[in-house]
C-alpha cells in the first residue's frame, strides 16, 4: 500500500446539508456521538497502510483543521509524508476557488508528481462506511483496469437524488454506461465517489481536461471515457450510508442505535479512529432514565433519554425528556423540557418548559449557539 497515494475531498457535498455545513465542511460533520465524517475515510486509509494522504479543503475548514491536527490519531503524523491538509491553495488558472475535482487536483499537481506512489486513490466525505481499501487497491491492480470505481447496489423509489451517479456493467464487471443525477427507480449500481487510478494516467487526464476547460471528474473523466479506458467496478457489499439531506443525516445517525449497524461500522479488525478528548464518563442523576441511546463522554443526565444520540458534554435537566433526537456537543436541555425528532447543533440551550417536536422524515433543526 506504499504504492498508493490517498486523496480526500472534504467539501464536495456541502450543498446537500446546507444547515449543518454553514460553519463547517462536510468532512467535519459530527456523526455517531464522537466522530466526524472524515474519520471514516482516514481510518480506512490508515487501516490499509496508506500513509501518504492529502485532505483537500475549500471553505469552512477551521473545524476540520482543529479536528485533524497533525493526524496522530490516524497514525498519519510522520516526519516524511503522512497527512497533508491543503486549504484552498488549490486554485484554478483563473485565480478562483476550484470548481470541481479536476481543478482541485490540478492545483496539487506538483504534490502528485513528486509522489513516489504508482496509484492515486481518491474519496469524498459523504459516506459512513468501514471500507477495506487494501482489498480495493488489490482488486484494481489484479484487474489490469485503467480506472476502478467503487459502487454499491441500492434501491431507489424514483425521488430525485442530488449528486447521484449510477453505472451499468457488463458480465465482467466493466462499466459500460454512467448516468449522472438520474431519476433512479428500482435497484441500481450507485457510485460511492471512490476511485483508484494510476498516477501516470491521472496526470495525463488532468492536463487533457484542463486543455478542454473540463473541470468535473465524474462527467469529463469517467462518463466521457467509458469507451476509451477500461473502467472496472468494485462492489462494496457491507453497510454504507450516504449523507445527501437532513433526513438522511438523521436516519443514518439513528441507524447506529441498531447493534447490527454498529458492528458493521465499528469493526474490531478495522477500527474507526477519531480525535481523543479527555472527558469524564457520563454522570447519571438519581432520577435519570436512559433507553436505547448512545451517550458520549462528559454528558450529565438528570432526566429521560430514549432512542437518541448525545455528543460530548450534553446536559439533560431534571424532568426533561429527549426522544428520537440528536444533540451535538455542549447542548443544554433545561428542566421539564420535551424534545422529539430534534437535531441541535453545538452549544444550543433549551430553556425550561419548552416543547419542540419534528417528524422522523423532517426533524427540527436548531442552529449552532441558539437559545430557545
Amino acid at each position: 500500500m506504499k504504492e498508493v497515494f490517498g486523496i480526500v475531498f472534504s467539501n464536495m457535498h456541502d450543498h446537500m446539508v446546507k444547515e449543518l455545513t454553514a460553519d463547517r465542511c462536510m468532512g467535519s460533520l459530527p456523526v455517531g456521538g464522537r466522530y466526524r465524517l472524515v474519520d471514516f475515510v482516514l481510518s480506512g486509509f490508515s487501516n490499509a497502510g496508506i500513509i501518504n494522504t492529502a485532505v483537500i479543503a475549500k471553505s469552512n475548514y477551521k473545524s476540520l483543521l482543529d479536528h485533524l491536527g497533525n493526524g496522530r490519531e490516524w497514525d498519519l503524523a510522520r516526519k516524511r509524508g503522512g497527512l497533508m491538509i491543503l486549504p484552498p491553495a488549490a486554485l484554478s488558472d483563473s485565480g478562483d476557488i476550484y470548481r470541481g475535482r479536476v481543478e482541485a487536483l490540478s492545483g496539487i499537481m506538483s504534490i502528485i508528481e513528486d509522489s513516489t506512489a504508482k496509484y492515486v486513490l481518491a474519496a469524498d466525505c459523504d459516506l459512513m462506511a468501514n471500507i477495506d481499501y487494501d482489498e480495493f487497491a488489490r482488486f484494481h491492480k489484479d484487474s489490469g483496469a485503467d480506472i476502478t470505481v467503487m459502487y454499491k447496489k441500492q434501491y431507489f423509489d424514483g425521488t430525485p437524488t442530488r449528486d447521484l451517479s449510477t453505472f451499468t456493467l457488463d458480465e465482467e464487471g466493466n462499466v459500460t454506461e454512467m448516468f449522472i443525477n438520474p431519476r433512479a427507480r428500482g435497484e441500481h449500481n450507485e457510485y460511492l465517489n471512490i476511485v483508484i487510478i494510476s498516477k501516470e494516467l491521472l496526470e495525463w487526464v488532468i492536463k487533457d481536461c484542463l486543455a478542454r476547460n473540463h473541470v468535473v471528474f465524474d462527467r469529463d473523466v469517467l462518463q466521457a471515457n467509458v469507451d476509451r479506458f477500461k473502467v472496472n467496478a468494485y462492489e462494496f457489499k457491507d453497510y454504507a450510508s450516504r449523507f445527501d439531506s437532513m433526513s438522511t443525516y438523521f436516519a443514518s445517525n439513528m441507524a447506529l442505535l441498531d447493534p447490527k449497524v454498529r458492528s458493521a461500522i465499528f469493526r474490531k479488525d478495522r477500527p474507526i479512529y477519531t480525535r481523543v478528548w479527555d472527558e469524564a464518563p457520563v454522570r447519571y442523576g438519581l432520577d435519570a432514565k436512559v433507553e436505547n441511546s448512545l451517550l458520549a463522554d462528559g454528558c450529565i443526565i438528570e432526566g429521560e433519554v430514549e432512542n437518541s444520540l448525545l455528543f460530548r458534554g450534553v446536559t439533560v435537566g431534571k424532568g426533561a425528556k429527549v426522544k428520537n433526537s440528536i444533540l451535538m456537543q455542549g447542548s443544554f436541555v433545561s428542566n421539564h423540557s420535551n424534545l422529539e425528532y430534534v437535531i441541535t447543533d453545538r452549544r444550543v440551550a433549551i430553556k425550561e418548559n419548552r416543547t419542540i417536536m419534528g417528524y422522523d422524515s423532517y426533524p427540527m433543526y436548531i442552529k449552532k449557539g441558539s437559545v430557545v
